[in-house]
């Protein structure tokens, strides 16, 4: 009897992990936001660029937030871990995507179909590729994803990349002040954006290479 008691006084002292924490429904909120920025970009008036560069920013905030408060508050889940990634990059693919259907005119480069396709195509596919190694990596010895772990770089292109994209969707609204310059400015960082996420593929790769040659 004594050690039926201890048994169920340690199972209520080790309940079992909720699956929805706040970081969790903050990640599931991104996902849910996606639709809205999608429809609200193709609306007329400029509350509809406001919506949407508002809908952008709130979710790049919950980006950093939900992390922040499932390090603090030990609120992390394995569910929240798998959610959170592909959450931004539904979200910065959906936004690229929007972007390169409705191209903004920037007189500093020309008359350029292919502007914002480039970058665009480049940024997908490295964060395709990039999940598609990570889950190859999960799969082997823990130095090889250790080799995968988000470096400098990869926090770069990610800043870099929210910013040119909150640019490119603010310079929508015709009422802002030089939205030639905005314009410019968010595709020259879109650009850096782009280098950075190759440039940090191939570290990862060599990591890798350096790893498996060992």
């Amino acid at each position: 009897m004594g050690s039926q008691i201890k048994e169920g006084e340690e199972h209520n002292q080790n309940p079992p992990p909720r699956l929805l924490t706040l970081p969790t429904i903050l990640t599931i909120g991104r996902v849910a936001a996606i639709p809205l920025l999608v429809s609200t970009f193709y609306m007329n008036g400029w509350w509809a660029t406001t919506a949407t560069t508002s809908i952008f920013i709130a979710a790049a905030i919950t980006d950093w937030l939900d992390g922040y408060i499932a390090r603090k508050m030990r609120l992390g889940t394995a569910f929240g871990a798998f959610l959170d990634p592909v959450a931004d990059k539904l979200m910065v693919a959906a936004t690229l995507v929007l972007l390169c259907t409705r191209p903004l005119e920037v007189a500093v480069f020309g008359q350029i179909p292919w502007l914002l396709t480039v970058p665009s195509i480049a940024s997908i596919g490295r964060e395709i590729t990039m999940s598609a190694v990570r889950e190859w990596a999960a799969s082997q010895n823990s130095k090889v994803l250790q080799s995968v772990a988000v470096n400098n770089l990869g926090k770069w292109k990610t800043a870099t990349q929210m910013t040119a994209l909150t640019i490119l969707l603010a310079a929508r609204d015709s009422s802002l002040m030089g939205p030639g310059i905005l314009v410019a400015s968010g595709v020259v960082l879109l650009y850096i954006s782009a280098g950075l996420a190759i440039w940090s593929f191939a570290v990862y790769i060599r990591k890798i290479r350096r790893v498996l040659l060992k």
